[in-house]
C-alpha cells in the first residue's frame, strides 16, 4: 500500500479549504471530460453553421485529441518540477480560453485552434492525483484517487445530455459560454481551495525530449485518427506511421541518455509501471467502444430493424446512468484495492467490462438491455480506472507522480484513439442500404462489442501479470525509491 506521508500542513491552514480540496479537484476532472464531450452533438450541424466541410469540422475533435496527448505528459513533468497547483491552474486556464474563443467565433480555423487549447485540460486528472498524494493522509488517499479517476466517465456521461439540451433549445455558442463560466469557476476554485505542494523533482526541463515526443505522438495519432478517411494503405498514413516509429525510437534513445528526461523510461521499464501502462492502453480501448457504439446504435433509424431512432438528447439520457454508477462506485473500488490490492481491482474491472459487452451481444434491440449493458461496462470502467493511478502511485517516487500518471493517461488516450479507428473500420465494412443510405448492420455492432470485450480480457490478463507489492517496496519509502531510479539512470549514462 502507498504509505507516503502527506505533507505537513502549515500553521493557520484553513480547515474549510482543506475539506474542499477533493471536491474542487473532482470538479476540475468532470469539467475536463465535459469539455471533451460537448462538441459531439454539434458535429452533424457544424458544416452548415460554419460553412466548412465535414472533413474540416472533424479536426475540432482531432485537434483536441492530439494536443491532449502531447500536453498531458509534458504538463505532468512541468508540475513535478515547477508546482502542480500552478500547472493545474494553467491547464484549466487554457481550457477556459479555448471555450471563450469557441463562443466568440464561427470561423472553423479559429474553432480548431480553440479546441487545440482546450486539449490542455487532459492533464487535469494526473496533476490532481499527484496533488492528492501529496496533500492527503494515506487513509483518505485511496477513495479520493478513485473518485478523481472516475471523473473521466462521470463528465463524459453528463456532458453529452447537457450539450444536447443546450444545442437543441439555444444558440450553439451558448454552450461554449456555459463551459467558459464553468472553466472560470474551476480556475478560481483551485486557486482558493488547493494548496501548492512543496514536493519538487529537481533538474532542467527537457526541451528536446518535449519536441521529440510531440512530433512522434502527432505522427502516430494523426495516422490512427485519419486512417479511415485517408485510407490505411495510403502514402500519407503509411508515411505517418513510419515517421512515428523513427521519431519515437530516436526520442527513446535521447531519453535514456538524458540526465533529466521528460519521461523516465528506466522507470517505465519496471514491470509494475510498464504493465500498468499496457493495461491502461487496453482498458482505454475497451471502455471507449461502449460510448461510441451505444450512441450510434440507439440513434440508428427504426427502418434498420434494430435502431431506436432516438434523438441526441435521449441518447445522452441513456448514458446518464453510467455516469451516476461511476460516481457511486468509486469508493467501493478504493475499498477493494485496500483489501485485495489495485491489480486485483484492475483485473476485476476489466473482466466486468467484458461481461458488459457479453450483455450487449446477448441483446442490443431492447432499450433497457442496452442501458443495462452500458451500465455494466461503466461499473467495470470505474474499477479499472480507479485502480490504475493507485498502481502508479505505489510504484514511483513522489517527485514523479504527475509525470508518471500523465504517461498513464496518455496510454489511455492512445487506446481510445485506436478504439475509435477500429470500431469505425468494423462498422464501415458491415453496412447495408436503408433508404438508399448505407448504415452499419447489427452484426457489425455485435462484432465491435466482441472486439472490445476481447481487449478487456487482455487488460485483465495484463493486470494479473503486474507484480504485487513486495516487502521492500512497502517499507523502504520514497527516498530509497528515488535513489534506486537515479542510480539506474547514472549507470546508463556512464555506460553511454
Amino acid at each position: 500500500m502507498d504509505q507516503t506521508p502527506a505533507i505537513r500542513k502549515p500553521p493557520g491552514a484553513n480547515p474549510l479549504r482543506e475539506r474542499l480540496t477533493v471536491p474542487v479537484l473532482a470538479f476540475g476532472g468532470i469539467l475536463m471530460a465535459v469539455m471533451q464531450t460537448v462538441v459531439v452533438p454539434l458535429l452533424p450541424d457544424l458544416p452548415r453553421l460554419t460553412g466548412a466541410s465535414a472533413g474540416a469540422v472533424s479536426w475540432m475533435v482531432t485537434a483536441t485529441l492530439l494536443s491532449g496527448a502531447v500536453l498531458t505528459p509534458v504538463l505532468g513533468r512541468a508540475g513535478d518540477m515547477y508546482g502542480k497547483r500552478r500547472v493545474l491552474m494553467a491547464a484549466l486556464g487554457l481550457m477556459t480560453a479555448g471555450s471563450v474563443l469557441c463562443a466568440l467565433t464561427s470561423d472553423i480555423a479559429v474553432l480548431i485552434a480553440a479546441r487545440t487549447l482546450s486539449g490542455a485540460a487532459a492533464a487535469v486528472v494526473p496533476l490532481s492525483i499527484s496533488i492528492l498524494r501529496d496533500e492527503l493522509p494515506p487513509e483518505r488517499r485511496g477513495s479520493a484517487v478513485a473518485l478523481m479517476s472516475s471523473t473521466v466517465g462521470i463528465g463524459a456521461a453528463l456532458g453529452l445530455p447537457l450539450a444536447a439540451v443546450i444545442v437543441q433549445y439555444a444558440n450553439w455558442h451558448t454552450m461554449f459560454w456555459v463551459t467558459s463560466v464553468l472553466g472560470a469557476a474551476g480556475v478560481t476554485s483551485v486557486w482558493w481551495a488547493v494548496r501548492e505542494s512543496p514536493v519538487r523533482e529537481p533538474g532542467r526541463f527537457d526541451v528536446p525530449g518535449t519536441i521529440g515526443l510531440a512530433a512522434g505522438l502527432v505522427c502516430l495519432l494523426l495516422g490512427v485518427s485519419q486512417g479511415g478517411q485517408w485510407g490505411w494503405g495510403s502514402a500519407r498514413v503509411v508515411g505517418l506511421f513510419a515517421a512515428a516509429v523513427v521519431v519515437l525510437a530516436l526520442w527513446s534513445w535521447q531519453q535514456l541518455r538524458s540526465e533529466w528526461p521528460l519521461v523516465d523510461l528506466r522507470l517505465v521499464g519496471q514491470p509494475r509501471v510498464g504493465l500498468s501502462h499496457v493495461a491502461a492502453l487496453l482498458a482505454g480501448f475497451a471502455f471507449y467502444a461502449n460510448t461510441l457504439v451505444t450512441a450510434q446504435l440507439v440513434q440508428a433509424p427504426e427502418a434498420t430493424g434494430y435502431g431506436l431512432g432516438l434523438s441526441i438528447v435521449a441518447t445522452g439520457l441513456c448514458l446518464l446512468p453510467s455516469g451516476i454508477v461511476m460516481l457511486l462506485l468509486s469508493p467501493v473500488s478504493a475499498r477493494i484495492s485496500a483489501a485485495r490490492g489495485p491489480r486485483i481491482t484492475l483485473a476485476l474491472g476489466a473482466t466486468v467490462i467484458a461481461a458488459g459487452y457479453a450483455v450487449r451481444i446477448a441483446d442490443s434491440r431492447e432499450l433497457w438491455m442496452i442501458i443495462a449493458g452500458a451500465t455494466v461496462v461503466a461499473i467495470g470502467t470505474t474499477l479499472a480506472y480507479s485502480a490504475l493511478p493507485t498502481l502508479i502511485l505505489r510504484a514511483v517516487p513522489p517527485g514523479q507522480t504527475a509525470s508518471a500518471n500523465g504517461v498513464n493517461v496518455l496510454m489511455r488516450t492512445i487506446g481510445q484513439a485506436c478504439s475509435s479507428a477500429a470500431v469505425a473500420a468494423v462498422l464501415v465494412h458491415h453496412t447495408s442500404p436503408v433508404a438508399g443510405v448505407p448504415v452499419p448492420t447489427l452484426h457489425g455492432y455485435l462484432l465491435a462489442f466482441a472486439m472490445a470485450g476481447a481487449v478487456a480480457l487482455l487488460a485483465a490478463a495484463a493486470a494479473l501479470c503486474i507484480p504485487g507489492d513486495s516487502a521492500e517496496d512497502a517499507t523502504d519509502g520514497p527516498d530509497r525509491a528515488r535513489e534506486r531510479t537515479r542510480g539506474a539512470r547514472e549507470q546508463t549514462m556512464e555506460g553511454a
